[in-house]
């Protein structure tokens, strides 16, 4: 039975994969900061422990990894912070909201990862979730952009050190979910597509034999349905 690690799992692409992976007969460790919803999107699903927490604090991270059964051979770090809504130019940025995104969106992951080495299964996979404002210089997106960047950055190094991996970075499009909604706030947003039409192309990855690079779901999927 394989084992796998999914942070923000309580909604949007963290709950779909992880329904999803769950029916391809997957032990699951999940997480999310808040707990009611965290543990009515697991509701009815056996192999999965559902742990509250903030992926930022090494106790919950340590927490997270010792849940997992066995050895590990998938993390997905999902779990992310946007930041201000609406969001601000970086030239009025809090920095201590700054600071907020980056433990999340980048050290965060990176520790995670850190911890989970002498656990990962020969060949594990590591999703590290991103977003195409780490490369399109969007006006007002510099603190999550820049912070998803930066695990793009992460992820290439970290598959330049460890060939016996597979790291990919992925992004996966806009989704309807409620991180868009707060970074659009007041628009409708009900055109996006939900994030259950994006698992396919993670599969891709997940079952595939993709090398470690920076994959966009869009790409994934439009490649599979040729």
């Amino acid at each position: 039975m394989p084992t796998a690690i999914i942070t923000g799992a309580s909604r949007g692409l963290g709950r779909a994969l992880t329904i999803a992976l769950h029916q391809r007969g997957y032990a699951l460790a999940v997480d999310a900061r808040h707990s009611d919803p965290l543990h009515h999107a697991v509701a009815g699903l056996d192999r999965v422990v559902a742990l509250t927490g903030d992926i930022t604090d090494p106790a919950h991270r340590a927490e997270l990894i010792g849940a997992a059964p066995g050895l590990i051979d998938l993390i997905i770090n999902n779990a992310s912070r946007l930041g201000p809504s609406p969001q601000p130019r970086l030239a009025d940025y809090p920095l201590e909201a700054l600071r907020e995104v980056y433990a999340t969106n980048v050290l965060a992951p990176l520790a995670l990862i850190q911890l989970a080495l002498p656990r990962l299964a020969p060949g594990a996979r590591i999703i590290n979730v991103s977003s195409d404002a780490a490369v399109e210089p969007y006006p007002g997106w510099g603190g999550y952009g820049s912070s998803k960047a930066a695990l793009e950055q992460l992820t290439a190094i970290l598959a330049a050190e460890q060939p016996d991996l597979w790291i990919y970075a992925v992004d996966p499009g806009d989704m309807r979910t409620q991180m868009h909604q707060d970074a659009f706030p007041g628009e409708d947003i009900s055109d996006r597509p939900a994030p259950e039409q994006r698992v396919s192309g993670f599969l891709s990855l997940i079952e595939g034999e993709r090398p470690s690079g920076r994959y966009v779901v869009e790409n994934l999927i439009a490649v599979a349905g040729a």
